[in-house]
């Protein structure tokens, strides 16, 4: 998106599937910013391994903490490629020792740089046993050559003799510190293979996708609430994990992006979305390849596709062949800041609503109309979401809109069985009551101590708070004191 040029961050999950060396590889790359860590989130339930970037200079930041705590949780094997090595940056075993203690996770160098910054020379494949040497100004691989036996003399006639010296010392200390590289703990998700390279200039991918289809899981099982969906099922089931609003705007399209859980999905056969009961058929479902897409007939388990949504989708739908199936797991957080929205220009109130709309139905952030003033309140995680709402609804809807404060603390989804005792509460909330998009009933508590003196004055009132506690946990919290059910 053009905002994402502009900023040089990502805010949305791009898609796209590419083939190399025989193997499809579906990339779904997340945004980077924490303020969109919702977006991550849900991408990860999409996901069967986890590719992570780090920053030579920059280390392990506070996203990556994040994204690494849902891997652990749900078991998704990690490999850790550190970029820039041509630049200034921290020293490797630095840098090594830092994702251990700041990820929690065990790592093994499967590269190894030879020097850094102006003088980084390239790296030694330590999983294939090649010498890659690098030419800053080539902008690409210039030489491999196959060291089984880095103690031979002809290492020093690439590399000189004090760099020759240098990595055969690291190699030493690597096979002593670090534990000896085994695919099925990689699998478990207990131990990360580690890279070295320069992503800009293509140097050291070449070497992380060649271990990478030679060591990542195939499409896993996905857990359903009904059962575990294996993906060698013959019968095709999938789940909607994104909705990207407005991907073309002379007609105001959304694309819905589907996870294939199993089986063949084949264009124009019939498929029950569940969420409905009915079933649908889809004629122009397509294939992402950076900027550009094509129709594709038929998909199989572990695919990505998407498909046009007019309306019908929301994130978590399921579709299948005809069994009733509903896919969990997918994260959605409480929003932390609150802003009214306002239409600037009443001549375009309709690609203002038209706007926000297909942007809450995308994810972005969530919508809520406040049922005593009627007025739009948007809830979400972080500033940054605000300005990519205004600076999207401008620039593809047309639509002005400004944002006036608004004093909140939480939004709790509330329910009871005590249908007297929930009308009361609505009475005596009434200012603070709004509904959301599906037509829920939302607290919008305007301080924490108000929050806790609801809970003990409406006992028999059910609260769903999903918060974020700045980590990636799902939690119900039951209008009962010290009553707190955690929900995987």
């Amino acid at each position: 998106m053009e905002i994402e040029k502009q900023r040089g961050i990502s805010v949305a999950t791009s898609v796209m599937a590419f083939d190399y060396s025989g193997h499809k590889i579906n990339i779904l790359d997340t945004p980077g910013h924490q303020d969109f860590a919702e977006d991550t989130f849900r991408t990860l339930t999409a996901v069967d391994s986890v590719i992570i970037v780090i920053d030579t200079a920059k280390g392990v930041e506070a996203q990556t903490r994040k994204l690494m705590e849902v891997c652990r949780m749900r078991k998704t094997p990690v490999i850790v490629f550190v970029n820039k090595m041509d630049r200034d940056g921290k020293d490797p075993f630095d840098l090594l020792d830092e994702i251990e203690a700041e990820l929690h996770i065990n790592v093994c160098p499967l590269s190894w740089p030879i020097d850094m910054e102006q003088w980084f020379k390239g790296v030694y494949n330590i999983f294939e046993q090649k010498l890659d040497l690098y030419t800053s100004s080539k902008q690409h691989v210039t030489e491999s050559v196959e060291f089984k036996d880095i103690h031979s003399a002809d290492l020093e006639n690439h590399i000189g003799a004090d760099l020759a010296e240098k990595l055969r010392s690291d190699i030493e200390l690597i096979n002593g510190v670090y534990p000896e590289f085994d695919v099925d703990t990689y699998l478990q998700g207990d131990i990360a293979p580690v890279f070295f390279g320069s992503a800009l200039n293509n140097f050291g991918v070449k070497e992380l996708l060649d271990c990478f289809i030679r060591i990542a899981p195939s499409p896993r099982p996905v857990q359903a609430v009904e059962r575990v969906v294996e993906p060698k099922e013959e019968a095709f089931t999938g789940f909607v994990f994104k909705i990207h609003a407005n991907m073309d705007p002379n007609y105001r399209s959304c694309i819905a992006f589907v996870k294939i859980c199993s089986g063949r999905f084949e264009r124009n056969a019939n498929y029950k979305h569940v969420r409905f009961g009915k079933m649908m058929r889809f004629s122009s479902p397509t294939a992402f390849m950076a900027q550009k897409k094509e129709t594709v007939d038929e998909a199989f388990a572990g695919d990505i596709i998407g498909l046009p949504d007019t309306g019908n989708f929301k994130i978590g739908d399921t579709l299948t062949a005809g069994e009733e199936l509903h896919f969990k797991g997918l994260p959605s957080f409480s929003p932390e800041m609150f802003k009214y929205i306002e239409n600037a220009d009443p001549m375009k109130a309709k690609q203002l609503n038209k706007g926000v709309e297909q942007l809450m139905d995308e994810g972005i952030a969530q919508l809520f109309v406040n049922q005593f003033t009627g007025r739009k309140i948007i809830g979400a995680v972080g500033q940054l979401q605000f300005e990519v709402i205004q600076y999207r609804l401008l620039h593809e809807y047309g639509a002005q809109c400004k944002w006036e404060p608004v004093n909140l603390y939480k939004a709790c989804w509330i329910e009871s069985d005590n249908q007297a005792m929930l009308d009361n509460f609505k009475k005596r909330k009434a200012q603070y009551m709004a509904v959301d998009r599906q037509g829920r009933d939302v607290y919008l508590a305007d301080s924490s101590y108000v929050l806790m003196m609801a809970q003990q004055d409406f006992p028999d009132i059910n609260s769903t708070l999903l918060r974020n506690f700045r980590g990636s946990f799902l939690f119900l919290i039951s209008f009962q004191p010290y009553k707190l059910v955690r929900i995987l």
